[in-house]
């Protein structure tokens, strides 16, 4: 077994997971100053309950063991994986213990979950919010982690890469869809069911453009900061070894969120007249997000061009809510499912020897359209059929009233700013 190998991936979850909290930050900055503890619960939530999910069965269906490669669609379950039991002892021979893998991915599950609160902030019952994180991360985030990353455990305690989007379409065109770190399988499938709540939930109350202003521009600032450097845990760590190609990751996150943050504040003072500190954070997140499939197919030069692209698109495209009418609270489809689609298609073109300027083929670009398209439409068609399952029994938004007062008070009993000891 390699101990260094395997301290590397147990730093990277251990990064990836400091991200949820970030993103809390990030996200509790943005919405006004009496919903900040509902929405940092959220991503709280999200921790508490993928954490255990993952345990019990999620992991089970994400990577069945397997002694050659599978497509793995829909979705599959691995009984001996229950309760993890079946991957508790390392295999001779293995590079690392299977439990150091399992962590690791036990932190994207977590990670992508909290994203899609972004779109509901302000208006959603926590109770509701927590039913649709648990059966959303069942029949959708599960199963697709298991189409694009589905390391399967085999025998010599190797992993076999057999995801019907990777594997399944190499098999078919010649080259898989690359998607190093979750540009489809986080970004795209968190987007597409931020989409999918915010028209089921609707619009907030007084929604227009300019009536939602971020009550604490700091915390998006910190939040922002604490992503990014988780982020080298999530697209580094995706490696699974201290090599040559998690240094490139780790470059070219550096350098494509870089580019996206001076893109985004040019787009902002061209458009607006002043470059603002929540446009900084959002183009950094944007860069971050687009250069997730792509970091380890890139050279650095590329990865500056794509964080280009995607701070001054997603800066432009956080302006589709207004103009098509539904009410992603922060941006979560702008940033995300715009990013994440960005970044998974500009492989078709860029990507290091099987890209349409290396190759001369359209195969990888085709095959990441396959990829993104069926991603986003899975996503979208069950998140929104759970949402409003749920929005029809038992209500997944508050009363107006309370949104309009502010909800932490309503649903947690707690006030995110106690400015005096004395209660009236």
């Amino acid at each position: 077994m390699d101990q260094g190998n395997t301290a590397f991936i147990l730093i990277a979850a251990a990064l990836v997971l400091l991200m949820t909290p970030g993103l809390a930050f990030f996200y509790g900055g943005l919405v006004k100053a009496k919903s900040v503890i509902s929405m940092m619960m959220m991503s709280f939530g999200a921790m508490g309950l993928m954490g255990v999910l993952w345990v019990l069965y999620g992991y089970a269906i994400a990577f069945p063991a397997t002694d050659s490669g599978v497509t793995n669609f829909p979705w599959m379950l691995d009984f001996n994986e229950l309760g993890l039991t079946g991957v508790l002892e390392t295999p001779e021979g293995a590079a690392y213990p299977p439990l150091a893998f399992v962590a690791f991915q036990a932190t994207f599950a977590i990670i992508t979950v909290a994203l899609v609160s972004g779109a509901i902030a302000d208006r959603a019952k926590f109770g509701a919010w927590m039913i649709f994180a648990g059966i959303w991360a069942t029949v959708v985030y599960f199963p697709v982690a298991s189409w694009v990353f589905n390391f399967g455990l085999a025998e010599d305690g190797s992993f076999s890469y057999g995801g019907w989007i990777t594997k399944g379409l190499q098999d078919v065109f010649g080259v898989g869809a690359i998607d190093f770190a979750g540009g489809t399988a986080v970004h795209i499938n968190a987007g597409a069911a931020a989409l999918a709540l915010a028209i089921v939930l609707g619009k907030r109350v007084g929604f227009q453009k300019g009536a939602h202003v971020p009550h604490n521009p700091p915390f998006v600032l910190l939040g922002a900061g604490l992503l990014w450097f988780g982020w080298f845990g999530f697209n580094a760590g995706s490696e699974l070894a201290a090599d040559g190609t998690a240094a490139l990751a780790f470059v070219n996150t550096i350098a494509a969120p870089a580019a996206a943050l001076l893109a985004w504040l040019i787009v902002e003072k061209i458009k607006d007249g002043k470059p603002t500190s929540v446009g900084a954070a959002s183009g950094a997140v944007a860069g971050l997000v687009a250069v997730t499939p792509a970091c380890a197919a890139l050279t650095p030069v590329w990865a500056i061009v794509l964080g280009l692209v995607a701070g001054a698109v997603c800066a432009l495209a956080i302006e589709l809510k207004f103009k098509l009418g539904f009410d992603d609270s922060l941006d979560v489809v702008g940033i995300h499912l715009v990013g994440g689609l960005i970044g998974t298609l500009y492989l078709g073109i860029f990507a290091n020897n099987t890209g349409l300027i290396y190759s001369g083929s359209f195969n990888q670009l085709v095959v990441q359209a396959i990829a993104a398209l069926a991603v986003l439409v899975y996503s979208f068609v069950l998140a929104f059929v759970i949402g409003l399952a749920i929005e029809k029994t038992i209500g997944f938004r508050v009363k107006n009233e309370d949104e309009i007062a502010g909800i932490d008070t309503v649903v947690h009993g707690e006030e995110g700013y106690v400015l005096s000891d004395v209660r009236g």
